[in-house]
């Protein structure tokens, strides 16, 4: 920006129309050292992220309610496990850019895994989350939920400074900028060696199943017949630990599977009622 030719930007009109955290995600997403464009796109997908991350944080807080308070080593779910030890891997890889001045990747990446979280491992877990399957996958998919809360806030309080310190206000003593910063040694102790292949593998079927019932413009609670993946015996073995949460999230009736060289999924969903 340069006065002299008049293209300085004030923040002030946009903070009050998209909200600071929305212009700080914005200044957050150029990479040091380069010229970076005001974009007012930026702004609008700052302001959404922001607005997302308030809202399934009220869904994950909202569930512990009426429950009793349970503590990490209450996941047990393989699959529960499995998100922990990609939340692990965020940690180390958010700290490491941290610590090389890289911000933007830094947001980067953290942005990338929230959204898997919301659309892939919320979904697959909030019928477990409900009680639905027994008191012991509750606790599991409940406190997989809000450690995950927690360490995604502590990731993203640089970047969204007053959501995150609003959230943070709803259930925990102090300021969240002043909280520790998030450790990947806990969550891989949770985690307990589980393979990561299992939350990326269910969130891909899932999808799958949701983009079938959007190509044929369908709600997604629409019930399915049948769902066939192939793919590497590998990823078929880690599916089998979620298949049941997959099957619950995509209102799925049957699920087969068998070996091939890549990822393939057929949806069969039940009839539309003809008027």
């Amino acid at each position: 920006m340069s006065k002299s030719k008049g293209n300085v930007i004030v923040p002030s009109e946009w903070i009050e129309q998209y909200g600071a955290d929305a212009v700080r995600y914005w200044a957050a997403s150029g990479r040091p050292g380069t010229d970076t464009a005001f974009d007012e796109g930026q702004l609008k997908i700052g302001r959404k992220l922001a607005m997302k991350l308030l809202n399934v944080s009220k869904f994950v807080l909202g569930l512990a309610a009426d429950a009793e308070p349970c503590g990490i080593d209450a996941v047990t779910a393989p699959i529960d496990r499995a998100m922990l030890a990609e939340l692990a891997d965020l940690v180390d890889d958010a700290t490491q850019a941290f610590d090389s001045f890289d911000y933007a990747r830094a947001l980067e990446r953290v942005e990338r895994f929230f959204w898997s979280f919301c659309d892939d491992y919320v979904e697959l877990v909030k019928g477990r989350a409900y009680g639905n399957d027994g008191p012991e996958a509750r606790a599991s998919a409940q406190a997989a939920l809000q450690c995950a809360l927690s360490n995604l806030l502590r990731l993203f309080a640089p970047f969204l400074s007053f959501v995150t310190e609003e959230v943070w206000s709803w259930w925990q003593p102090g300021s969240v900028h002043r909280a520790d910063w998030p450790a990947s040694g806990e969550l891989r102790a949770a985690a307990a060696a589980t393979d990561p292949t299992i939350y990326t593998v269910a969130g891909e079927v899932l999808g799958a199943v949701r983009k079938a019932k959007s190509e044929q413009k369908r709600s997604l609670a629409t019930a399915v017949s049948a769902v066939r993946v192939a793919d590497t015996a590998p990823r078929l073995d880690a599916l089998a630990f979620a298949a049941a949460d997959v099957c619950n999230a995509g209102k799925i009736a049957a699920l087969t599977t068998s070996v091939a060289e890549q990822l393939t999924v057929e949806v069969e969903l039940v009839a539309a009622d003809v008027a």
